[in-house]
């Protein structure tokens, strides 16, 4: 069965992105940016929620044939949502409007899936027990006055596996982690 990989980027504060700051702080490096263009690549297939849908189909239909939307474009894609109607207008696109966990067990056993953004889609998959990785490229930046979209608020206790790091363009930092979710704290009991 093939995997599932969870992608954030995010300021040191855990935002997704900050109110008046350009597309990845600004701080976008040729380094970075050449890792994108492998990491992009790599087979999978990309899932999305419905708002994380409307913002990137967005983007292509502004920036066309640039090379990271062109990739993403021919790349299969599988949008969750209960709102949206088919047919979508992005191209290689499935649109599911079940269940997203099943609908994710269903589609571990095609091939190796990632996130983009959709932090409560996110956040239900690592509840239900299947994201297999956790990746995590942390920009250089507090956006404490104009963050907007914390990351990480709402998800269970996770305990963290550091199996990767990299520097990019000597200010951002990948982790990538196997993600397993707790109960509660470590030693804490469980009922008396």
């Amino acid at each position: 069965m093939s995997n599932l990989m969870v992608d954030f980027i995010i300021s040191l504060d855990g935002f997704a992105s900050a109110e008046g700051w350009p597309g990845l702080w600004g701080m976008g490096g040729p380094e970075y940016l050449a890792w994108l263009d492998e990491d992009a690549e790599q087979e999978h297939t990309v899932l999305l929620g419905a708002r994380t849908y409307r913002l990137m189909s967005g983007f292509v239909a502004e920036m066309g044939d640039e090379p990271g939307m062109a990739s993403l474009t021919a790349r299969p894609k599988v949008v969750f949502s209960s709102t949206l109607r088919g047919p979508l207008s992005w191209a290689n696109t499935e649109l599911i409007q079940g269940d997203p966990i099943e609908a994710v067990r269903e589609l571990k056993r095609r091939g190796p899936l990632r996130t983009i953004g959709s932090l409560s889609l996110c956040r239900s998959l690592l509840r239900a027990g299947e994201v297999d990785r956790f990746r995590v490229v942390v920009f250089p930046v507090i956006n404490g006055a104009t963050g907007r979209e914390r990351i990480f608020d709402g998800y269970p206790d996770v305990a963290l596996e550091l199996v990767e790091t990299r520097t990019f363009d000597g200010r951002l930092q990948l982790f990538e982690y196997v993600p397993t979710v707790l109960d509660g704290p470590p030693g804490a009991s469980s009922g008396s």
